[in-house]
């Protein structure tokens, strides 16, 4: 359980040490996807080297969907902390799961669920509501950051599609590999050899953000979905919480408070109603 509040801790630490760079140095949030693909991929390609592993893929459009779908989804959640608020770029993004759910119901017959998706319904008025929806305009940093939430939702779909045909590991290694030459070649003009100061943000960022990665998949061993997925969540609250303490981001107004909760909870009541049907 340890393992899986650090992997979450991590994701929010990422987010942090972009926001706290934006003062010392200048960086494109393309660069920072950048380096956590770059360094993601020399991790797993040296630990299946050390392990004998093989490179094996097999079903290429389920792994070409999951690297698009995730390059896309980590793009705009950093660019959404680069334009906006740190604590609601975290807690838009922790929206994939709701969007899972909705997805599934419209591309998987056998897991439509009536109640699971009056949760989600529940939960689009606090998405509403961390949209700060007074002004009756979206900002462009919400519209990244619920961006990120919509494709991660459609990375975790192809995932658990690809975990049937692949071993983790390659799956790692086609979405880190070709993430990275995706992004090099999109924003090849926002890549630059960094200097001392400019290299320490942008491997730090990337070192927690792998962290975070292999810390989920380790800690998801030791406790049940439903733990994890609750686990995970909290870091909707952690954003809330640590934002205005650690990079100065403006305290969420009553009704962002009342969305991230409402949010938090349709993320737990989801994962426990999961559990439930699968058990029947």
């Amino acid at each position: 359980m340890s393992a899986v509040f650090c992997s979450t801790f991590c994701f929010y630490l990422a987010t942090v040490i972009i926001r706290l760079a934006e003062s010392e140095v200048e960086i494109e949030s393309s660069y920072f996807v950048f380096g956590r693909f770059l360094l993601g991929f020399l991790v797993v390609s040296t630990t299946m080297i050390i392990r004998k592993q093989r490179f094996k893929p097999v079903k290429y459009h389920y792994l070409i969907g999951r690297t698009a779908a995730n390059t896309v989804a980590v793009f705009c959640f950093y660019k959404a902390i680069e334009t906006g608020s740190v604590a609601e770029a975290n807690i838009l993004n922790m929206t994939y799961p709701l969007f899972v759910a909705l997805f599934s119901w419209f591309l998987i017959r056998k897991q439509r669920d009536t109640i699971a998706l009056a949760i989600v319904g529940v939960a689009f008025a606090g998405i509403w509501m961390i949209l700060s929806p007074a002004d009756m305009a979206l900002r462009g940093d919400n519209i990244w950051g619920l961006s990120s939430g919509i494709t991660a939702a459609a990375a975790m779909i192809y995932l658990n599609i690809s975990r049937r045909y692949h071993d983790s590991q390659t799956i790692l290694l086609f979405m880190f590999g070709f993430g990275a030459l995706g992004i090099l070649l999109l924003f090849h003009h926002s890549i630059f050899f960094p200097d001392s100061r400019e290299f320490l943000f942008l491997f730090a960022c990337s070192a927690v953000g792998v962290a975070g990665q292999y810390l989920l998949t380790f800690g998801f061993l030791y406790v049940t979905a439903v733990e994890g997925s609750i686990i995970s969540s909290s870091r909707i609250l952690l954003a809330a919480l640590l934002g205005p303490v650690l990079v100065s981001d403006p305290p969420l107004a009553l009704s962002g408070w009342c969305g991230a909760l409402l949010i938090f909870l349709a993320n737990s009541a989801l994962a426990l109603r999961k559990s439930k049907v699968m058990a029947s």
